[in-house]
């Protein structure tokens, strides 16, 4: 250990370097394994907040996330007649690209029943929930607006009464919550021009049809009717229902798709989330990789550098287990230095990082263990090279 310190601390600058080099590269792996985990947090992270036993969407879909799911606006009443329902709740989700907070960006609205019903803001920060049915929006922090922000979607404006953090969708865009009507509003609401253009062809079409034009102005508001769906029904069991027993009765009696949420949360895991895990999980599992091997040629490339100096311990008779000794230690060091600045390095990028990172204590350790053992093995090579130099090197042999 004294051989290893003294070796260090007469080339202290290239041994600092270096551990800044290693601890950059530790930081991106670290770094990497919080974005992996980080996508499947924010993939699941609405499912697990919804606050609901059942996800019930249209027949023949995997909705509401994965892909559409269209529902008429009072199937939830059907639904809340099914024995063991305490509770039906429509809701919507759709995914909206709009200008607000001063910038154009996408955000996913959540519409529900304010009064009474599921699927209302979680991870509320500041203000209130929605508590007027109409002209109120509760958005994340992630959006850039404030409590009393007024913010025009479509030919309405609403007031910021409520801001979340950390409250985003599978993408990491962040949610924006409204009443039903007006996320119904919101999403089907035509622009002026357009709407002109369509009730003027639908006035076309019924001229040509032989009805006059009284008959045809008042048969326009059949068809310019915009839509009332909902995406799906969130629903609350009583506590001595069977989940199974239920979501088959509504499968068989009311022709609809439904999911425990554990159901919902794997077919995010395995459809959605999917590709994305994976191509993640491969760049983490080749960042490791890389860094062991680039940490095996840094201890290699130290040992050659002061092979001579090895050569001369062993003309003098030092003990092999000297030499073992001064190259373990050193690269021992090495690792763990680099491993703890790197560690510094990712609690300072995480609070500013544009996407979620998770952290587990377990996927850290593993990560360390890993490193731990790159660095034995890098050890060895050098060992093994070191202890192959034969005395007369240090008289130039």
């Amino acid at each position: 250990m004294d051989l290893a310190l003294k070796d260090i601390r007469r080339h202290l600058g290239k041994f600092v370097a270096t551990i800044a080099g290693v601890a950059m590269l530790l930081a991106i792996v670290l770094v990497m394994n919080g974005i992996y985990r980080g996508n499947i947090e924010d993939g699941v992270w609405l499912i697990d907040n919804m606050g609901t036993d059942l996800w019930v969407v249209e027949r023949g879909r995997g909705g509401p996330f994965n892909e559409p799911s269209r529902m008429p606006a009072d199937s939830y009443k059907s639904v809340a007649a099914t024995p063991g329902v305490v509770r039906a709740s429509p809701i919507m989700l759709y995914t909206a690209q709009r200008d607000i907070g001063g910038r154009s960006q996408q955000f996913t609205v959540i519409g529900y029943d304010v009064f009474g019903g599921d699927g209302g803001p979680g991870r509320l920060v500041e203000g209130r929930t929605l508590t007027a049915p109409r002209y109120e929006m509760v958005a994340d922090r992630k959006t850039g607006l404030t409590l009393g922000s007024r913010v025009p979607l479509g030919g309405d404006t609403y007031t910021v009464v409520g801001l979340t953090k950390g409250a985003v969708d599978s993408g990491g865009n962040p949610l924006v919550y409204l009443s039903l009507p007006d996320a119904q509003k919101v999403q089907y609401e035509q622009d002026d021009r357009a709407l002109t253009a369509a009730r003027a062809a639908s006035l076309q079409r019924l001229l040509r049809a032989g009805y006059s034009e009284e008959q045809a102005t008042r048969l326009l508001p059949l068809l310019s009717a915009s839509s009332t769906n909902t995406n799906a029904v969130l629903v609350k069991l009583a506590p001595q229902a069977d989940p199974q027993a239920v979501a088959q009765h509504i499968r068989d009696w009311l022709y609809f798709n439904v999911y425990t949420t554990d159901e919902e949360r794997t077919l995010m895991i395995e459809g959605k989330l999917s590709r994305m895990s994976a191509v993640l999980g491969l760049f983490r599992a080749l960042l490791i990789l890389v860094s062991i091997v680039i940490m095996a040629l840094i201890v290699y490339v130290l040992t050659i550098e002061k092979i001579k100096s090895i050569a001369t311990l062993k003309l003098i008779g030092a003990p092999n287990r000297v030499i073992v000794q001064l190259i373990l230690t050193q690269s021992m060091l090495l690792t763990l230095a680099s491993f703890l600045l790197a560690y510094g390095l990712r609690e300072a990028i995480a609070p500013r990082f544009p996407r979620t990172l998770g952290f587990t204590t377990v996927e850290t350790g593993v990560t360390f263990a890993v490193m731990l053992v790159g660095g034995l093995v890098a050890s060895f090579m050098a060992i093994w090279h070191a202890l192959r130099t034969p005395p007369q090197l240090a008289l130039g042999g």
